[in-house]
């Protein structure tokens, strides 16, 4: 070796060294930190989590005075972002720091390969960082964190994107093309043009903002009967919100208000009018003023598919005191004499009615209908369980059904609203898994494999709210339920009941997609159904807990840990399984409702 060489390749090295970091400076110092708010210190502003999963939290926090956190679900991983203007051709590096098991940080719409690391578990905070570098025309990126499916709450805080700032996101123009479709009784279709730039919508009722979206439709819910309405549409990006769209007016249907005749605050109750168990018999002639909603427990189906409805009295070997259908008639009529409604319940437990043809469902409208007129009922209460509904593979949007079993129930029985007019009483009595499940689940899933009968309920519902009188949801014989605080709740006590009926009150986004939400129904069409006695099912709740649970729901006191988005004074009721078990109960729970004081 020519060691007399030596400190002139040293000397090259140096300068190359020194080149390069002079290099590197002269590239950081074009950076800019591009995530605005990346420390969470002003709130979620400018993030938008699924599912309404993320919150900020004081503790823990890895730097300042708050972080996010945020809990997967089920069918939802907790995804947290926020869009960002960025620079064609243009290298950027994302960091942040997090806390928790199985927590990603990643980059979506690089224009290159999107990007993401994560940590298996991260008991203290632990940093994670990765780069991209973004495509020719690429002007915006979608930063995230998330989590993974069913696995604990996950903390976030100081994420970073360090690149050249793109240029100015401008506000987008006003949206055109917005037309009503044809409304209903309490609700108003809209739909409009889409805007370039825009990545959400607001609704607008008289100057007042009512809804926010996705996409280019909406439907508006809540509405008064025979009211004209003026609506206008705005659309949103992270720079603001356009100008208003022109308006558009509609008036609703007549035909809304359904229950017309049942007071402001009304106990729906069951019958065992077919059967005998513990309970006893109880004649219809016998059941106290205090129920203002009879149900007859329950008309059943000839076999599973037929649609063809079979009604009769329990046999005198069965209920040795059974009245005879004469006097059972005319019973039913003195109690609508007393303004009490008498509907004909069908289902139940072991009466499984699958519509899966148009045969069937025109037999189950036929057979209704002649129970109906046969002992003149007031209308009919819909309590299908177990595998009565389901959804196909493939039947993911609530709004627009396709499975067989769905479409034709919802048409058999607007054609039951339609034969028997205005004044027909429709009921249902769902369980919590065909209706509040779906804010996790709906049907088989995106990937298939989860129960098809998962929020099942919901298009049925959804469809014929307008006919809708009341929707009593079974709050027993259920499993644990998330509730709208990402929380899961327990039957037995005010917090479940308090939990299940603020979702039906303030909608919620059907399997955690905040383009599919469910809209509220109106609280005269929601009432709370318990068991009457601890024999009745599983899941009975004391008479102190059940008013702890209304005092919440309407006056917003004694709500627990649980906070309702509103107080709603007009919730119709209560329904309980069942007349027969409150009068084996020495008649407590319609005592107790008799009672309540309601203002």
């Amino acid at each position: 070796m020519d060691r007399t060489r030596l400190p002139a390749a040293l000397s090259a090295a140096a300068l190359a060294i020194s080149g390069l970091v002079a290099t590197a400076a002269s590239a950081g110092a074009a950076d800019t930190e591009l995530a605005r708010n990346g420390g969470f210190e002003t709130g979620l502003d400018g993030w938008s989590c699924t599912a309404g999963s993320g919150v900020v939290v004081n503790s823990p926090v890895h730097s300042g005075s708050s972080a996010l956190k945020a809990t997967p679900a089920g069918s939802d991983n907790a995804k947290c972002s926020r869009t960002v203007s960025v620079k064609p051709n243009s290298d950027y590096t994302l960091s942040g720091w997090v806390q928790g098991s199985y927590v990603y940080l990643g980059a979506s719409g690089t224009g290159t390969t999107d990007v993401s690391t994560w940590t298996a578990s991260a008991p203290s905070w632990q940093k994670l960082s990765t780069s991209f570098r973004t495509g020719a025309s690429t002007t915006s990126v979608t930063i995230y964190t998330r989590g993974w499916y069913g696995t604990p709450a996950y903390a976030a805080d100081d994420l970073s994107l360090l690149g050249p700032g793109g240029d100015p996101v401008q506000a987008p123009a006003a949206p055109t093309g917005l037309t009503a479709g044809s409304p209903g009784s309490t609700s108003v279709p809209l739909s409009w043009s889409p805007v370039s730039g825009a990545t959400g919508y607001n609704i607008y009722r008289g100057g007042t903002k009512v809804l926010s979206v996705s996409g280019t439709s909406a439907t508006v819910t809540g509405l008064a009967p025979s009211t004209s309405y003026s609506f206008q549409v705005a659309a949103t990006n992270s720079a603001g919100e356009s100008p208003k769209s022109a308006a558009v007016s509609a008036t609703t249907t007549r035909g809304g208000n359904p229950g017309t005749g049942l007071p402001a605050h009304a106990l729906v109750g069951y019958l065992h009018a077919s059967f005998a168990n513990g309970s006893g018999y109880t004649r219809m002639a016998d059941v106290p003023d205090s129920w203002d909603i009879i149900n007859l427990a329950f008309g059943e189906p000839t076999s599973v598919t037929s649609g063809d409805i079979r009604f009769s009295l329990c046999p005198a070997s069965e209920c040795p005191n059974v009245e005879s259908v004469a006097d059972f008639k005319a019973a039913v009529k003195a109690k609508q004499a007393a303004g009490k409604k008498v509907l004909i319940s069908i289902g139940g437990a072991n009466g499984q009615v699958q519509l899966s043809s148009t045969a069937a469902r025109d037999t189950f409208v036929s057979s209704v209908s002649k129970i109906i007129d046969e002992y003149g009922l007031d209308g009919l209460d819909i309590d299908f369980e177990g595998h009565s509904l389901s959804l196909n593979t493939g039947d993911t949007d609530f709004r627009s059904p396709t499975s067989p079993v769905i479409v034709n129930l919802i048409s058999a029985v607007k054609t039951l609203k339609a034969k028997y007019g205005s004044g027909f009483v429709l009921t249902m009595a769902p369980e919590t898994f065909f209706v509040q499940l779906g804010y996790q689940y709906y049907g088989s899933g995106p990937w298939g494999g989860q129960d098809p009968r998962a929020g099942a309920y919901l298009p049925v519902i959804h469809a014929l709210r307008d006919d809708l009188t009341l929707l009593h949801v079974q709050d027993y014989n259920s499993g644990s339920i998330m509730g709208l605080d990402n929380q899961y709740h327990s039957m037995g006590g005010a917090d479940f009941h308090i939990a299940m009926t603020d979702m039906l009150l303030t909608g919620f986004p059907v399997a955690g997609d905040t383009a599919r939400v469910f809209p509220a129904l109106r609280p005269e069409q929601v009432a709370i159904g318990l068991p009457a006695s601890t024999q009745a099912g599983n899941g009975h709740t004391a008479p102190a807990e059940v008013n702890k649970a209304l005092d919440c729901l309407t006056r917003k006191v004694s709500c627990g840990s649980y906070q309702t988005h509103d107080s709603w004074p007009s919730l119709r009721g209560l329904m309980t399984w069942s007349v027969n078990w409150d009068r084996y109960n020495q008649w407590e729970f319609s005592k107790n409702f008799d009672a309540y004081p309601w203002s």
